[in-house]
């Protein structure tokens, strides 16, 4: 059985409005510089992309058909994964590996600077983790400060 990602791909959490387009809520503003260029190059690495948005019923409808119109179909929408049943036992909690959103401390980077923070020269996937102590899933590398200081895990 195909595994359901390659070791360096991820699932990425993709906000709509300030993050694809311009905010213009409810409205649809214009696409942001380089963001349908760099959601297909991410597809092409082999990423999962979720979008993952405030956008409900006809308004969601509309971003999702504008994406698809811009050669972006995203792997589930607000939710985990296609069959996913939402309802008041499901956690609205996207588990996601990285989110991509404007209202991140410091604001959207932009989809340039997105695209050299996971795929430096092009390459490998690569997100630096500025707490890793902060996420508990994180793979600690077997060589440790203190296995090498003092022998011990």
């Amino acid at each position: 059985m195909k595994p359901f990602l390659s070791e360096n791909s991820k699932v990425i959490g993709i906000d709509f409005d300030g993050t694809i387009v311009e905010h213009k809520y409810p409205q649809i503003g214009k696409e942001m510089l380089f963001a349908f260029a760099t959601l297909k190059a991410l597809q092409d690495k082999g990423h999962k992309l979720i979008l993952w948005t405030i956008r409900t019923g006809e308004l969601l409808q509309e971003a999702v058909d504008y994406c698809k119109e811009n050669g972006i179909e995203f792997y589930a929408v607000n939710k985990n994964y296609p069959e996913e049943k939402l309802d008041e036992k499901t956690s609205r909690k996207l588990n996601a590996d990285i989110f991509i959103d404007d209202r991140m401390i410091g604001g959207f980077i932009g989809w340039s600077e997105v695209w050299q923070a996971l795929h430096p020269e092009g390459g490998d996937f690569y997100h630096q983790l500025k707490n890793e102590e902060a996420h508990h899933n994180f793979k600690k590398s077997e060589g440790s400060i203190f296995k090498k200081l003092f022998g011990t895990k």
